[in-house]
Parts: C-alpha cells; structure tokens; sequence
C-alpha cells in the first residue's frame, strides 16, 4: 500500500507511519511517502489544484497494489484513478463512509474554517450532506495540527462541541496531520473517533484482499 502525503512536510508522514503501524501484517507492507513537489501545507484550493498532476505522476511512475491519497482535500482522486487500474482512495471519501458506519450522524473537525465549503461542497457530492451533524474549526495550520503543543486539548474542545452541541454520534478528524491524536481524543469523547487514513488503508487493504 502506498500512502501518498501530498504536503512536504515530513512531520505528517512520520505521524502517518505511526498510526498506520497497526494495519501492518505479514505480506502486507504500508509505506509512507510526501509529495517532494507539494507545499508544506494542503490549506486553499489553490493548494488542491497544486499538487494533483504530480500526484497523477506519481501513481503512474510507482507500482503499488493500492494507493492511498492522505489529505483530507481527496486532492487529485480522480485524476489519480484515470492513471492506474489499481484501486485509488482518497482519506475523507474513506472516513466519512467508516463515520456512517458507527453513527448515525457525523461531525467533522477542520483545520481551518476556510477548509468547510470545499469539505461540504465533497459531502454534497458524495450525498451524505443530510447526516453531518456539524463541522467545526480548529484555526490552526496543518503543521501545528501535526506538533503543535496544545493540538490536543483544542481537538478535544471542538470535538465536545460537535457531540454536545451538534449532536455528533461519531467525529471525523479532517487532516491527516491529527492522525497522532485519535487514541487520545476518542478517550476523551466517548464517541468513535475516525482517523481518515486508517480508515482508507484498512479499506484498501480490504479491497486488495479479495481481489
């Protein structure tokens, strides 16, 4: 499995190497990589459009039995699925569909308030818009989400807002850079807690299986 962070900031591979580790079984091997080419950051659309011909590149250069894209944005998914017969998941497609799975209704945590129209304009796509219970911001950079010193306790207030006051049953971290906060914050919450790229790799692992 090829997990593809489109950013260049190697502080969310390792993150991603970490929480993925679990996935890893005999003949099934992860491996985690950044896009060289990416800026440090997936934060605009601008961002988006960036990096989705060199992820297409990528696909089409590394072999791999699937490809996982870890950015929350899903950029480049289609393009990226042009490219290859492999199977091709993109993060947020993989945890909201793991989200409806365990509730009945889902919430999402976003890095910045400028992220939601483009992940609401994705969930309108997908046709799960009516079961989002809520998203809310953390304002913060996708690099702090990865190492920032009080990350967590900020996840923890959004998180309590989408369950309290949304009324979220499951909450969705919406970067791949909080993958290192799932244990922690699900602990706190008390609700199932949906880190995006496990959701995507045990999915394709799934898929590469019975194939």
């Amino acid at each position: 499995m090829l997990v593809v962070n489109p950013n260049s900031n190697d502080v969310v591979t390792r993150g991603l190497d970490r929480a993925l580790a679990p996935l890893a079984r005999p003949g099934i091997v992860v491996e985690c990589r950044a896009l060289a080419e990416g800026p440090f950051g997936i934060q605009s659309q601008a961002d988006v459009e960036q990096v989705a011909l060199p992820l297409r590149d990528l696909v089409r250069r590394e072999a791999a039995d699937a490809y996982v894209i870890a950015c929350y944005s899903d950029p480049g998914l289609h393009v990226c699925r042009e490219a290859t017969d492999r199977p091709v998941l993109g993060i947020a497609e993989c945890g909201v569909l793991t989200a409806l799975a365990r509730a009945d209704r889902f919430g999402v945590i976003a890095v910045a308030s400028r992220s939601i129209p483009r992940h609401l304009r994705a969930l309108r796509q997908m046709g799960v818009i009516d079961r989002l219970a809520g998203e809310r911001a953390l304002e913060m950079t996708v690099a702090e989400t990865a190492s920032g010193t009080d990350t967590l306790a900020r996840m923890i207030a959004v998180g309590r807002d989408l369950r309290d006051r949304d009324g979220a049953g499951a909450v969705v971290m919406g970067c791949a850079g909080m993958a290192v906060h799932r244990r922690g914050l699900e602990q706190e919450l008390g609700i199932p807690v949906i880190d995006p790229s496990q959701a995507a790799v045990a999915m394709a692992i799934g898929i590469v299986a019975v194939a």
